[in-house]
């Protein structure tokens, strides 16, 4: 059981140390995300005040208010066809990305085929190989295969056939060749 013990490793740092210092990691790092929050909403801010100064629309005339409304609009226009041109320019970039992960998924997941050499290797040695040391006696593959002969097909005789049209004329003569076939 002391064997046991000195095997299995204790921790230097007790539990309750663990947790207080996780305790406070976490406080940390909240405090860094609303600082982080913070300054992002600044410059947000500051940028928009760059780019659209306020407007006074006290003291304008009906034409002068007019005259803003068009350029408000115009100004409207140029940035929604910024931002769509934006827009179609990311999602190309999207699928070409999608497309480049598809292209490197297939060429990581096949497989090269290697060229294989012909290499002559007589059945003994092959055997040999893969029986190892099991493989003892030699056979002889030729001795043990079966021989086929081949069959003559029956020819028929050929024979004039004019001595023939005689003797299968009428009925007779069908009545032969249909029992003829029959066999």
């Amino acid at each position: 059981i002391l064997f046991m013990c000195e095997l299995q490793k204790k921790s230097k740092i007790s539990s309750s140390r663990k947790l207080g210092l996780k305790i406070r990691l976490l406080a940390v790092a909240t405090q860094m995300l609303e600082e982080e929050k913070n300054q992002k909403m600044k410059e947000k801010e500051a940028l928009l005040a760059e780019r659209l100064p306020p407007l006074n629309l006290s003291g304008l005339s009906l034409q002068e208010l007019q005259d803003l409304c068009k350029e408000l609009h115009r100004k409207i226009d140029i940035v929604d066809e910024e931002r769509y041109d934006v827009d179609l320019k990311v999602s190309k970039n999207d699928v070409e990305i999608e497309n480049m992960k598809l292209k490197i998924t297939e060429m990581q997941s096949k497989f090269k085929k290697p060229h294989l050499r012909r290499v002559k290797i007589s059945a003994e040695a092959m055997l040999s190989v893969l029986l190892g040391s099991k493989h003892k006696e030699s056979f002889d593959f030729k001795a043990n295969l079966k021989t086929v002969k081949k069959e003559e097909e029956k020819k028929e005789e050929v024979t004039d056939w004019r001595k023939n049209v005689e003797a299968m004329s009428g009925m007779e003569g069908r009545k032969k060749l249909f029992d003829a076939s029959g066999n």
